[in-house]
């Protein structure tokens, strides 16, 4: 299966979050993109969608996910033929603002049409668990949700 990783960072965190994600992953054919560098126009079909973001400010999407936010906002792309998930990044001491980033990415895949496999999982900067803990077997949780889609598609 090809799986397309992308990922928006204010510190670096969800980049390197992103990287741990795909070499988990090396059994699929795995990319990394910053949503920085990614056009709505660009999704495939072909590819599942990992989105992996931390939460910024008053829960704002991070910096190199903002311009990937308008460009989505602005283009309202048809993402009905596309799957994703989504783990989010956020701190519980910010209790207002908890992991917005990955809120708002899910809702602007959705409002597009695009199809969420799982749940929106969010790490907790407060908590003691690492980020890879819970991402690792999130990630393994939700490709062999899409494998077993698209063998029913099938």
């Amino acid at each position: 299966m090809k799986i397309a990783i992308l990922y928006g960072t204010e510190t670096g965190n969800a980049e390197m979050l992103a990287e741990d994600i795909a070499a988990h992953l090396a059994d699929h054919e795995v990319e990394v993109t910053n949503l920085s560098d990614f056009a709505p126009d660009a999704f495939d079909a072909d590819n599942f969608y990992i989105l992996v973001t931390s939460t910024y400010g008053d829960g704002d999407l991070p910096a190199s996910a903002i311009p990937f936010g308008e460009r989505m906002a602005d283009a309202q792309p048809d993402l009905s033929s596309i799957t994703f998930a989504v783990f989010g990044m956020g701190d519980s001491e910010y209790p207002e603002t908890y992991n917005f980033g990955g809120k708002r990415l899910e809702e602007l895949m959705t409002s597009a049409g695009a199809q969420q496999v799982g749940e929106r999982i969010t790490h907790d900067a407060s908590g003691s668990d690492m980020p890879e803990d819970l991402a690792l077997p999130w990630a393994e949780d939700v490709v062999r949700q899409m494998e077993a889609r698209r063998e029913e598609a099938a």
